[in-house]
């Protein structure tokens, strides 16, 4: 979780929801991404008792890439207006915007989950089992303490509670409410360097092609005892 709130974005803000079919696309992406952040945590872990996610399997036949799909389409949906505003809050609570960064919701990243966790994929229907119950806790845990649900505190008590749950993340990824933010990081973190924006935030370039290509760079020809070009 970033530690600063500087430059975070109203994170409550309606925002048109992400399409479908790109949302499709981009969990192809990030199943990929997310056991990787996962793996990396885990070895940072003492107990090292918890293995890493594997990769969801097929559940029947796959979503067709090239058709538009709308809500309630393919499989419904899981969250409400409620729980939406709630995730894009804390979206934009691990992943906010910088001076050269956009924050989580405002790509979309809380759509991305609510995808995430309505798949019938066998490690999407854990995450949803775990998201909802961190989600109905965090609001039960902000009504006890402070009398309001998690979006109407101020920006410094959330990011207060949100910080004493990454503390108990780090303490044991296995178990609640730990496992929880555990997750959600993860999935914020997996979808958010799935971007285009996240890759250009890491300067991740891929497979971009280059302006001019001058030869090999002139320490590699050295090192191969090869002639400059």
């Amino acid at each position: 979780m970033n530690d600063s709130t500087d430059g975070r974005e109203p994170a409550g803000k309606d925002l048109p929801r992400v399409d479908r079919r790109t949302a499709l696309r981009w969990m192809g992406a990030a199943t990929a991404a997310i056991p990787v952040l996962e793996r990396e945590a885990l070895g940072a872990e003492r107990s090292g008792t918890r293995r890493p996610r594997l990769p969801a399997g097929g559940y029947g036949p796959d979503p067709d890439l090239l058709r538009s799909y709308q809500p309630g389409d393919l499989w419904s949906l899981t969250l409400n207006d409620a729980q939406r505003r709630l995730v894009m809050v804390l979206c934009d609570l691990v992943m906010p915007a910088d001076e050269s960064s956009p924050s989580a919701s405002s790509l979309g990243v809380h759509d991305f989950i609510d995808e995430w966790i309505s798949s019938p994929y066998p490690g999407q229907v854990e995450d949803r089992r775990i998201l909802l119950e961190g989600l109905a806790w965090i609001d039960v845990e902000a009504i006890r303490s402070e009398g309001e649900v998690f979006v109407s505190l101020p920006a410094e008590k959330q990011f207060k509670m949100c910080q004493a749950l990454a503390r108990r993340a780090k303490a044991s990824s296995n178990t609640f409410p730990g496992s929880f933010f555990y997750r959600l990081r993860n999935l914020v973190a997996g979808a958010y360097y799935t971007t285009p924006e996240g890759m250009e935030d890491i300067g991740y370039r891929g497979n971009t092609p280059q302006d001019r290509w001058d030869g090999p760079p002139p320490e590699v020809l050295e090192k191969l005892n090869l002639p400059p070009q």
